[in-house]
């Protein structure tokens, strides 16, 4: 099936077409200690090649984050965001067509990101702070909304739901009707039900299970269950690089569901995937 929501997104910076159905986002941490890479672009030259490698190898969107939302992790300054952040945003945006997303939830950070060419917000808050939904709404720029129960500091210490599909849901739909009370229209709402974040195995495998219910709100919707750990406590990989496989499952599961954007660290493997499961959709 194609997405639920419309085929093409389109703002004064940039353009997603889901006519051929879901879509890559590949995933440039610019951090010395997220989960799967934390380290491996810390240098701004290392992380602008590796964004042009993920856009040669088919990645939509190239989402960078200048602070690690792992569990247990520490939460980083605004300024030491920008820094690590800003140079390698502003590189990607003069050597490629790629939309650039910015990972965060700190407006500073979200504004600083905008200036330098990036064109998204990818927000792990839902635009919890006012500020950064007049942000989006002024900038006219596309945003993803997630689900976090807790914050990552303190999120995996016993998440608990009576109806984890419906309640993730029913918070996405607030927040999402939420933006566009801020003038931010509902094509360019991107919701997200936050796998990992606040959800223990069996939450993550339940909203996967029924990621349709998401689809069909009619808004568009992202999907990042790239190497995480519950991937590894079923595959028994310790190594989050060791993924990849498990990972695939996830990818060809929500393009089949019309996912519109999946959010993977190995963009060529990942597109291959998606590739194949919207030819059998098609067939």
């Amino acid at each position: 099936m194609r997405t639920a929501a419309g085929n093409l997104v389109q703002w004064s910076g940039g353009r997603l077409d889901f006519s051929a159905g879901c879509l890559i986002m590949g995933v440039l941490n610019v951090t010395p200690d997220s989960f799967s890479d934390g380290g491996q672009f810390l240098d701004s030259g290392q992380a602008v090649a590796h964004g042009l490698q993920m856009a040669a190898e088919g990645a939509a969107v190239i989402d960078v984050g200048g602070e690690s939302t792992r569990p247990g992790s520490d939460p980083v300054p605004a300024a030491e965001q920008i820094q690590r952040v800003f140079p390698v945003i502003e590189a990607l945006a003069q050597q490629s067509d790629v939309p650039i997303s910015i990972d965060t939830h700190d407006v500073d950070v979200a504004r600083a990101a905008l200036d330098a060419g990036a064109v998204i917000i990818n927000d792990i808050t839902a635009l919890a702070d006012d500020h950064m939904a007049t942000l989006a709404s002024e900038r006219g720029v596309p945003v993803v909304l997630m689900h976090m129960q807790g914050r990552p500091r303190t999120m995996q210490q016993e998440p608990s739901y009576d109806d984890v599909v419906g309640e993730v849901l029913h918070f996405l739909l607030e927040r999402a009707q939420r933006a566009e009370s801020f003038s931010i229209p509902s094509e360019r709402i991107f919701i997200d039900p936050g796998i990992g974040f606040g959800k223990t195995e069996q939450h993550n495998l339940s909203l996967l299970r029924y990621v349709d219910r998401f689809v069909a709100t009619g808004y568009h919707v992202l999907v990042g269950a790239s190497r995480k750990r519950f991937i590894g406590s079923i595959t028994g990989r310790q190594e989050a690089s060791d993924r990849a496989f498990g990972t695939a499952a996830t990818v060809a599961l929500c393009a089949a569901a019309g996912v519109s954007l999946v959010r993977v660290h190995d963009v060529a493997a990942m597109r291959d995937v998606v590739r194949v499961t919207n030819a059998i959709l098609d067939a």
